[in-house]
């Protein structure tokens, strides 16, 4: 069934639509009524607002003082006065950083659909405004993050001023962080986690994880069936014995997991059956293997056969890491169009606002509206403002 767009629930304008003087035929018109049609559409003319700003000086300690706006983004005044609206920075900061459109592309949308005049560089300002101003909400994502029970993480290659460096994914329950660090070993999670970290990790086998001996771990079983297929597509003969074995395994483990969910299966039951199928997989992994591939990925398995079927033991613990592929993909898709950053400042406000825009949609904030309202507060209420709109702790 096809869906339709519900009318609008205010009309700002209401347009009559007469009928034509007389048929095409020419015949007369007799008119049988008046039915409704709703059109929902863009508003191109920008709003131009001057703030006469009164100001004076305090008559007992002489201290300048001038009135502030709740519009206002900024005092600024003199050279400086002419800005963009809080709403139209908003909206710069998440067409480059959520989005992924490049400056030139941000300079377009706004001069051939607003009207409005913006160049490059002040498009990247903006960017870096913003990100400025969301400064502490980001960090009372780090402390969301570190405190949590479980996390997802994952990395991914990013481009900083035309070198090599890694943007990392760190997916907790109510937040997602988003560093972008030169390195891709152990250093990164430390620093993000702490070294005696120990909630339930779910990651793709990426070895730097491992030092994490604290924690409980979950390899994703979505990267080791991918891994199964991949051999699949090139094994012949033999060879494909193996990874057909292991996909099996992995279905009857998820098929499990299902029926456990369901209430099919008992808790003991649930027992025997994990044990069925570690059993299953210690025989597999006794077999002799001639085929490369097979051997490596036999190795893998064998390294963290205990980090397999911990989601059966754990109801409500994920088998997957599809949290933090889920999170990454729109970054690989932002770096395909504009290939990173052009300098660390860039990738700083990139970090921010990804992990600002991904925890509002955790937590149930529109960040358009988010930015707007931080983008508007004073600087003495704009770290408040930022932690509290989103319900994170204030960093000290």
């Amino acid at each position: 069934m096809q869906a339709h767009r519900p009318p609008p629930e205010n009309v700002d304008e209401i347009i009559p639509v007469p009928l034509p003087s007389h048929c095409e035929c020419g015949g007369h018109l007799s008119c049988q009524g008046t039915v409704w049609q709703f059109q929902t559409e863009i508003p191109k003319k920008p709003i131009h607002r001057r703030f006469d700003i009164d100001v004076g000086y305090c008559d007992n300690c002489g201290r300048r003082v001038q009135g502030r706006h709740p519009l206002q983004t900024s005092d600024a005044i003199g050279a400086a006065a002419p800005q963009l609206g809080p709403d139209a920075q908003a909206m710069t900061a998440l067409l480059k950083d959520k989005v992924g459109i490049s400056y030139g592309d941000v300079q377009t949308i706004f001069k051939d659909f607003f009207g409005i005049s913006l160049s490059r560089g002040g498009a990247a300002h903006i960017v870096l405004r913003a990100a400025d101003r969301v400064q502490a909400a980001y960090h009372g994502i780090e402390v969301v993050v570190r405190r949590s029970r479980s996390v997802y993480p994952d990395e991914t290659g990013w481009k900083v001023d035309g070198l090599l460096q890694w943007m990392w994914v760190f997916v907790a329950r109510t937040a997602t962080l988003f560093p972008i660090r030169p390195s891709r070993g152990y250093d990164v999670p430390e620093e993000v986690l702490g070294a005696d970290w120990h909630g339930t990790m779910i990651h793709d086998g990426w070895s730097p994880y491992d030092r994490f001996e604290q924690a409980l771990h979950q390899q994703c079983l979505g990267h080791i069936q991918r891994r199964s297929k991949n051999i699949l597509e090139f094994a012949t003969r033999g060879a494909v014995r193996f990874p057909r074995a292991i996909l099996q395994l992995l279905a009857d483990a998820f098929l499990l997991r299902d029926r456990r969910d369901e209430g099919e299966v008992s808790p003991h039951g649930v027992a025997v059956a994990i044990g069925r199928l570690q059993a299953r997989l210690e025989r597999l992994l006794d077999w002799r293997l001639s085929n490369s591939t097979n051997a490596r990925l036999a190795e893998h398995l064998a390294h963290h056969q205990d980090e397999l079927f911990l989601f059966l033991k754990h109801p409500g613990s994920e088998a997957t890491s599809w949290p933090a592929d889920q999170a990454i993909r729109p970054a690989v898709a932002n770096r395909k169009v504009f290939g990173g950053n052009r300098d660390p400042g860039g990738a700083r406000a990139q970090e921010i606002l990804a992990s600002i825009g991904a925890t509002c949609v955790q937590r149930g904030v529109a960040v358009f509206g988010y930015l707007s309202r931080v983008l508007r507060a004073t600087w003495k209420l704009r770290d408040t403002l930022a932690c509290r709109l989103l319900g994170l702790p204030q960093p000290v």
